[in-house]
């Protein structure tokens, strides 16, 4: 079987069918690309051939380029990866152009056959390219579908054509949501906004019918015919001037110039404008060859689609234990880690019963749900129907009898060890000898917690990130005992709830918290020694975190950080590394600067809880020094505090696989997106450069900076972690 056939029909209209032999969604591949190409010469060449319908037999239409291919093409070049890549590009718009032009005369602009694209679903990347290159799209009117080139999302930007193409049909401005922000859009919205052009029960049937009556004026693209003018104005223009003004400030304002992508997309869109078609699709793939070839935007490939997409379909579950799918879960704890949990159970369709110690407390964690698909509904992302049936399926109680079905137990209740020893053991006193038991805590040792249970190899760590319905990542943890089946049932659950797991072995703060404590604590170290507040927050956007350390401190409550450094000040004694940053954080607490939440912490805060800036009062407890750092000073050792906790994690084994430490942190905490994540970063920066900063990091600021022992060892032989630690390909 072929990813593409092709069936001629009486009445003149050829079908080229996409659809991929075992996969769920239709991937371009280079074999495939080069087989369109050959069914369309063999149509433009057929006389009984009067026009062309590219559709699709699976529910979608296509997700996109196999970006494995995009990243194989580069490495294939040897010693020239760029042409290689760029004339790997060039050959695609080759293809579509073909396509595009449809065997017409070059002057005349006639004689050409029409050529239609008939989408039942989503159309995302390349998926959406090739229906650009069309000359009608028609679309199914399925609300679930999604259209658009999300590109950008993962590092990239649209290469095939859709750049170029969409600027010249939308206009800079229509398009830029598009491009610089990858939205996408269901059929009738796609429609409405200008990005498809019909929207039919029967897709296939009405490209057909319009390939049947389409004139040599019907085919023409407008940026082929004479006289065509940029919609929105050309950058020469008033209009498009002030445009391309206003684009660029708004991607510097929103990358802090660490996205290589974004800013070679709005180069590829302004210097194209200014040239004929066929040159801008030169220019869009020189800026496309050159993204592809950066290491930033390899390292979010790999991270964010490939080794994502991996966890996502069970690279690290467990083999041979049968499928542990949740049918019903019982969330211990309505607070907002609680709510949240059962509503995104609930959203997958799994029963839940929402246990908390009174009546009121159980109702409000269940209308946490009720309030998010409100808004929703205004929205109109939801119906009241479908509001309905979610909160169905949430039991708000008391009564632990209800958890009597569970097969899943997801205990989110306050944190402290003697109360979850408490629920655990009425827990496991209702339900069946086969429930698994999981507790959701960011810092708590599962091994510790397991003592309470009478079955710990069925007790495993889930620790959600708040808020849950937004954050994408999960980590499990496993505890000393903690069996395959509770593993598997963990994977599964989040699976099922379109979560993405890492799984860690049990350690202080696990995986996430060990590394994003360090970072919160070297901004507010800084503070001490006189570096300027905005200096520390600055520098961590511009190297691409998404908050500074001080704004993430009072994100999530100082009074929090008093309470985690307590706790871990006793449980470490005479090891304990940060008294300086205590003395900052509990001067803060006692002067009643909680953070957001008190409207006062590190920045001030407005009435409605609008952040202001930073906190004038700062100064007048640490005072700004004279003289400060130089700005890669402070990146470094903000970025370093993080890195090398990563990889503590992985030499100690807490970390069992580097795909879940790059995948964990970008998902988890935001690290530098552009990186891929502190292991591939690492990469970029090379062992021995490393290890040497390490020391001298180590010499200048003290031993947290202390290179670890696997990263000298690297260091000594050179090696990158994704060579040294590279995962099996292996799948669920």
């Amino acid at each position: 079987m072929t990813d593409f056939t092709l069936e001629k029909h009486d009445d003149g209209v050829a079908i080229i069918t996409w659809d991929c032999p075992g996969k769920v969604m239709n991937v371009l591949t280079r074999e495939a690309f080069s087989l369109v190409e050959n069914m369309l010469d063999d149509c433009l060449a057929d006389d009984a051939v009067k026009g062309i319908v590219i559709t699709s037999g699976k529910p979608d239409f296509a997700a996109g380029m196999d970006l494995n291919v995009l990243a194989a093409v580069a490495a294939e070049g040897g010693d020239a990866p760029e042409q290689a890549t760029f004339d790997f590009i060039m050959n695609g718009h080759r293809i579509l152009r073909k396509i595009e032009r449809a065997g017409m005369d070059p002057k005349t602009l006639k004689g050409g056959k029409p050529i239609a694209t008939a989408m039942p679903g989503t159309g995302l990347g390349i998926g959406f390219e090739i229906p650009l290159a069309t000359h009608r799209i028609f679309a199914a009117p399925n609300p679930k579908a999604k259209i658009g080139l999300p590109e950008i999302l993962v590092g990239i930007f649209p290469g095939a054509g859709g750049t170029t193409r969409l600027v010249r049909k939308m206009g800079a401005m229509a398009a830029s949501p598009y491009l610089l922000e990858g939205k996408t859009l269901a059929p009738e919205k796609a429609k409405a906004a200008g990005l498809i052009d019909e929207v039919a029960d029967d897709p296939v049937q009405a490209a057909r019918e319009w390939v049947l009556n389409a004139t040599d004026g019907d085919i023409v693209k407008p940026w082929d015919a004479k006289g065509y003018k940029m919609p929105g104005g050309a950058p020469y223009h008033p209009a498009g001037f002030m445009t391309y003004v206003g684009a660029s400030a708004m991607v510097h304002a929103n990358t802090w110039g660490v996205y290589p992508a974004a800013k070679a997309l709005l180069s590829a869109a302004y210097e194209g404008a200014l040239v004929p078609f066929d040159t801008a699709l030169t220019i869009e793939a020189r800026h496309f060859t050159g993204v592809l070839c950066h290491p930033s935007s390899s390292a979010m490939i790999r991270s964010l689609f490939i080794n994502k997409g991996a966890l996502e379909k069970g690279a690290v579950r467990p083999e041979g234990v049968e499928d542990q799918k949740v049918k019903k879960v019982g969330i211990l704890g309505a607070g907002m880690m609680g709510a949240g949990i059962a509503y995104v159970s609930a959203k997958a369709g799994i029963e839940v019963v929402l246990l908390d110690q009174k009546q009121e407390a159980a109702d409000k964690g269940k209308a946490y749900s009720e309030t998010l698909l409100d808004k929703a509904i205004s929205r109109k992302r939801s119906t009241p129907e479908k509001k309905e049936a979610l909160l169905n399926l949430i039991e708000a109680t008391t009564d632990y009898q209800a958890l009597k079905d569970c097969d899943l137990i997801v205990e989110a209740v306050f944190e402290d060890p003697g109360i979850k020893a408490t629920v655990t053991k009425a827990v496991e006193e209702v339900v069946g000898e086969d429930t698994i038991f999981a507790t959701n805590t960011s810092t708590l040792p599962i091994s510790e917690l397991a003592k309470a249970s009478a079955r710990p190899e069925q007790f495993i760590g889930i620790h959600f990130f708040s808020p849950v319905d937004k954050m994408l990542l999960v980590e499990i943890i496993k505890g000393k005992e903690t069996g395959d089946r509770a593993t598997a049932k963990a994977l599964d659950y989040v699976r099922q709830i379109r979560k993405t797991p890492i799984v860690v072995n049990d350690a202080r703060f696990f995986y996430a918290n060990r590394c994003i404590i360090p970072y919160i604590n070297e901004g507010i170290r800084m503070v001490k020694e006189g570096v300027a507040p905005a200096m520390i927050e600055h520098a961590a956007k511009l190297v691409g975190m998404p908050l500074g350390p001080l704004q993430l401190v009072d994100e999530t409550s100082i009074d929090l950080g008093v309470k985690i450094a307590k706790a871990t000040k006793a449980a470490m004694g005479d090891a304990y590394p940060d008294s300086a940053v205590d003395e900052v954080i509990f001067w803060m607490a006692d002067e009643g600067r909680l953070g957001k939440k008190a409207n006062a912490g590190f920045y001030e805060y407005d009435e409605k809880g609008k952040r202001q800036g930073l906190w004038s009062g700062l100064a007048d407890q640490y005072p700004v020094a004279a003289d400060q750092p130089e700005l890669i000073e402070v990146q470094h050792r903000l970025l370093f505090a993080q890195v090398l906790e990563a990889v503590r994690a992985l030499e100690e084994g807490v970390l069992m696989d580097i795909r879940e430490g790059d995948v964990g942190a970008i998902l988890g905490w935001g690290f530098a997106p552009w990186s891929g994540g502190p292991l591939s970063w690492l990469d970029m920066l090379g062992a021995p450069y490393t290890a040497e900063r390490c020391d001298a990091l180590q010499a200048a600021y003290g031993d947290r900076f202390a290179c670890p022992d696997l990263l000298r060892d690297m260091a000594k032989k050179s090696q990158k972690f994704y060579k040294r630690f590279a995962p099996e390909a292996k799948a669920a």
